[in-house]
């Protein structure tokens, strides 16, 4: 009789569900329909008008980086620390493109992925979304013991 493998720990469910969101959504990025302006859809830069679901400014740049990141999350969220690892790296490093994109000029070729008001605040809650489920969504919140076991106690 077979056995059934251990379900997986919740931190790697969450990754696996976040890197096939961040694929799909590069995916959805060359539908035309799903993403406006479609024909204004360029590689690169602040010029392309094209935004998917007539929201979030792309280009095919930003459609590819998300659909690498969702790529690489996929093969990382196999493994519990590689789920920890994409949870709370991609985390902090959405945090650090939400700040880049208050600090640059949007009008210039430093917005070259580019990003919009709505891209800044997606990458807001996505940073910090991210991040808290790397960091909390595990059974040895850093203790070295179970949640259930007092951190203080033997």
């Amino acid at each position: 009789m077979r056995e059934h493998a251990p379900a997986r720990p919740t931190v790697q469910k969450v990754a696996l569900a976040a890197a096939a969101v961040f694929a799909l959504i590069g995916v959805l990025g060359f539908v035309p329909g799903i993403t406006t302006h479609y024909g204004d859809l360029t590689f690169a830069g602040h010029h392309s008008e094209a935004k998917l679901l007539g929201v979030f400014q792309v280009s095919v740049l930003h459609n590819l980086l998300h659909l690498s990141f969702g790529l690489v999350g996929l093969v990382m969220a196999r493994r519990l620390g590689g789920a920890r690892v994409f949870l709370a790296g991609g985390g902090a490093l959405y945090l650090v493109l939400w700040l880049y994109g208050f600090a640059i000029d949007r009008d210039t070729a430093v917005n070259f992925v580019p990003v919009n008001d709505a891209d800044n605040w997606l990458h807001l809650f996505l940073g910090f979304g991210m991040l808290a489920a790397g960091l909390l969504l595990n059974n040895n919140l850093g203790t070295g013991s179970p949640v259930q076991a007092p951190f203080d106690r033997p």
